[in-house]
C-alpha cells in the first residue's frame, strides 16, 4: 500500500503541516496506516517525523484531525533540538509506529512508570535519510526504555528493509557488530539532548541496556492493543483525535470526503521560513 506525504503551510512556522494520502485520498497518519506491512515476517510500517541530521522537533499531532505532522512548540516557541557534541541533530531517522499507543493509565511492569500518551517512538538506523512524512518498511532489532519526566517512553530500534545491511541485521547484538558505537551514542544522545534547553538529563530503565528483538516485539504488541482500545472507545481518549477513514468499527470513523476537505482547508504549501542561526552551535556537556 503506497502512501504519499502532502506538505501544507510554511516549514519552520506554526502553520506547517504534513498530511498523508493513501490510495483513496487523505487519511490519518496514526490510525489509517497499518502497523504491519508484512505481519508474518514482522515487517512494520514506520512514519518518519524527523530526518537524520535535522534539528526541528517534528511530531505527529495526536490531537489534530488526521494526526498530521507539525513542529512541536513549548511556551509559544517552535522547538529545535540543539547539537550536543559530537552529534548534529537527530542521529537516526526518527518517527513513530502507527496504530500503537502508550496508554498514560497503564503502568509498565518493567519500568514501573505510566505510558507517555503517544505512539511508539522509532529510531531507524539505516544509511538513507528519509524525508518528513515518509512511510517506510522496517525490521525491528531491539528497544530501549527511556523515562521521560517520569513516563515510559520506549525507543524501538529498527532498520529499513531496503538498507544494504538489512539482511545481516536481525537482532540487537547485530547493531553493535555492524555499527559499533551506535547503541552507546543512542543512549548518550537521549540522556543529554534536553540539556541545552535547560532541562535535566533523561534516565533509562535497564541501566540504558537495549533489549532484544523478542522484547521489542512484545512492547509493540502491547501498545498495539492499547491503541485498539483507544480507537474503539474502550478507554478514555483524553482529547486525542481518533478520526480515521479505514477503522470500520471505530466510532470515530469519518468519510473520505471529510478527510480530503480537512487537508484542502489548511494553508497552501509555501516557502520555508529560516531556521534559527543558533542551530550552528555545538553544546559541550561533560
Amino acid at each position: 500500500m503506497a502512501f504519499k506525504a502532502v506538505e501544507r503551510g510554511n516549514k519552520f512556522t506554526d502553520n506547517y503541516r504534513v498530511y498523508i494520502e493513501g490510495p483513496s485520498g487523505a487519511c490519518s497518519l496514526w490510525h489509517d496506516i497499518p502497523l504491519y506491512s508484512d505481519k508474518e515476517n514482522n515487517i512494520f510500517n514506520m512514519v518518519v517525523e524527523i530526518p537524520r541530521w535535522s534539528n526541528a522537533k517534528m511530531e505527529m499531532s495526536t490531537k489534530g484531525k488526521l494526526n498530521y505532522i507539525k513542529q512541536d512548540e513549548k511556551k509559544g516557541k517552535l522547538r529545535f533540538v540543539g547539537n550536543v557534541f559530537p552529534h548534529h541533530g537527530y542521529i537516526w531517522n526518527y518517527g513513530a509506529f502507527p496504530q500503537t499507543w502508550e496508554d498514560p493509565k497503564h503502568k509498565d511492569e518493567h519500568t514501573g512508570a505510566m505510558g507517555d500518551n503517544d505512539p511508539l517512538d522509532v529510531c531507524e538506523i539505516g544509511d538513507t535519510v528519509h524525508p518528513i512524512g515518509s512511510v517506510i518498511q522496517v525490521k525491528v532489532l531491539g528497544v530501549m526504555a527511556m523515562l521521560d519526566e517520569g513516563e515510559t517512553d520506549w525507543k524501538v530500534l529498527v532498520i529499513d528493509v531496503n538498507d544494504p545491511l538489512a539482511n545481516e541485521m536481525n537482532d540487537v547484538e547485530d547493531i553493535e557488530r555492524l555499527k559499533p558505537g551506535l547503541l552507546k551514542a543512542t543512549y548518550e544522545w537521549f540522556v543529554l539532548y534536553k540539556i541545552p534547553d535547560g532541562k535535566p538529563k533523561n534516565s533509562f530503565a535497564f541501566n540504558g541496556e537495549a533489549k532484544n528483538k523478542a522484547f521489542a516485539l512484545s512492547v509493540i504488541s502491547q501498545t498495539s492493543e492499547q491503541w485498539r482500545k483507544l480507537v474503539m472507545s474502550e478507554t478514555d481518549s483524553g482529547g486525542l483525535n481518533g478520526a480515521s477513514v479505514s477503522v470500520e468499527a471505530s466510532p470515530f470513523l469519518i468519510t473520505q470526503e471529510e478527510a480530503n476537505r480537512e487537508v484542502e482547508s489548511s494553508e497552501a504549501h509555501g516557502p520555508s521560513s529560516d531556521p534559527p542561526s543558533s542551530l550552528n552551535k555545538w553544546h559541550y556537556i561533560s
